[in-house]
């Protein structure tokens, strides 16, 4: 199993702690391999088998147990007297009323709670009013680029070599168990399709599949441009689909509700205020989206903008897109510590595109931390305060910049 030791390191800060710990993500990313690295700390700790109970929703074994009351039940008789009992519930959106089960094993001392789910839903509406300030979310991704160096087995690739599968082929973790590419393709298609029929039609009861996928190649062969509702509708109209923006709206909620597409508003560097029009919107993994489009070697440039963007979200900045003036910054990173201004560039060995990438930066008055990151294999270079960074000794650094 590959050690995801960001989030392995949170899930053993929380341990013990009267909160409930939830994992989010998209389906195969890792949830419940990281549940069972934690079980096997666990147990290295002293916890006995007999204290962890942990259940897969998804497990047709389970089924009887997606009745909420006789899951409660359950739990509670195989549950040991007198200790702490860890309880892992896998997939727990698939349980009708599941967050009376979590509330009432919350109220009670002996119970460490954990549970996975993949859609946004899970922590909205009833269960975030019922557990309000009781909750811990973890956000998992897929494999991070430092990552998928660190656990690809290929002697003498080079980071250059590494990136191209990783941005052709995706980082879902079980993509490095398979044999070969087109093993790969068919693997990454098949969670794509799963999600959709699973977290998105069946959830949000959607009856046209070939609107929806529409919808799906449209956003991810537009992944870094701005978009609208309205021109999602258009198109679709203009390509001989009736669509009203209301429906369109629908689909894309229920896209970033299941973790397939990531939203990055806009916002005004200067007047340090969002923006409420001009969304895009990333693909939480590149492998998806070569698998649906199918369009290898081509738009190389957004493609690295959408690792770059995952990469922030993955170390805990709230991303956004920044105007500065009539200039587009590529990425605002915020955090409670710190801003960061991104620009992502594929080269900039041109005299032009450097001048391009520097200008919407040199706009920017304030003192906080400015990146341009580019593939290219240069000398690192401080220009003017702004710094440019290989992007690909970027992504298996710990911290930005550091």
């Amino acid at each position: 199993m590959i050690q995801r030791t960001q989030y392995l390191d949170k899930l053993k800060l929380f341990k013990d702690k009267q909160l409930i710990k939830v994992v989010t993500g998209v389906r195969r990313c890792g949830k419940s391999t990281l549940f069972k690295l934690f079980q096997n700390y666990l147990l290295e700790t002293g916890v006995t088998n007999q204290q962890i109970q942990a259940l897969n929703f998804e497990d047709v074994f389970n089924t009887e147990l997606q009745d909420y009351i006789k899951l409660h039940q359950y739990i509670v008789d195989h549950a040991v007297a007198n200790k702490k009992n860890y309880i892992f519930l896998d997939e727990i959106q698939n349980v009708p009323q599941f967050q009376k089960v979590v509330d009432s094993l919350y109220i009670r001392d002996n119970f460490d709670i954990y549970i996975t789910g993949s859609n946004a839903h899970l922590l909205s509406g009833e269960l975030a009013t019922l557990l309000s300030g009781r909750y811990i979310e973890i956000q998992m991704l897929p494999l991070s680029f430092k990552e998928y160096v660190a656990a690809n087995e290929v002697p003498h690739k080079s980071l250059a070599e590494l990136y191209t599968s990783y941005a052709h082929y995706g980082s879902f973790p079980y993509t490095l168990q398979m044999p070969d590419s087109s093993a790969k393709q068919d693997y990454v298609k098949n969670i794509l399709d799963s999600i959709i029929v699973k977290d998105v039609m069946a959830r949000h009861k959607i009856s046209s599949p070939n609107e929806l996928y529409r919808i799906i190649k449209f956003l991810f062969d537009n992944i870094g441009s701005i978009v609208s509702i309205k021109k999602i509708s258009d198109t679709m109209t203009s390509a001989g689909y009736k669509i009203t923006n209301k429906t369109v709206e629908k689909y894309v909620t229920a896209l970033v509700e299941s973790f397939v597409l990531y939203p990055a508003s806009r916002y005004d560097i200067k007047g340090k205020q969002y923006l409420q029009m001009g969304e895009k919107y990333y693909v939480v993994d590149t492998g998806l989206r070569q698998a649906l489009l199918n369009n290898r070697g081509k738009d190389t440039g957004h493609i690295l903008e959408n690792i770059v963007y995952l990469e922030l979200v993955r170390r805990g900045y709230k991303v956004f897109i920044g105007k500065s003036d009539t200039k587009e910054v590529d990425f605002v990173a915020l955090s409670e510590q710190r801003t960061e201004y991104y620009q992502v560039s594929q080269s900039i060995l041109a005299e032009e595109t450097l001048k391009r990438e520097l200008e919407p930066l040199q706009q920017i008055k304030d003192h906080y931390p400015k990146y341009l990151l580019t593939m290219d294999y240069l000398p690192a270079t401080d220009f003017d305060g702004i710094q440019q960074i290989n992007v690909l000794d970027w992504l298996v650094q710990d911290k930005p910049g550091k």
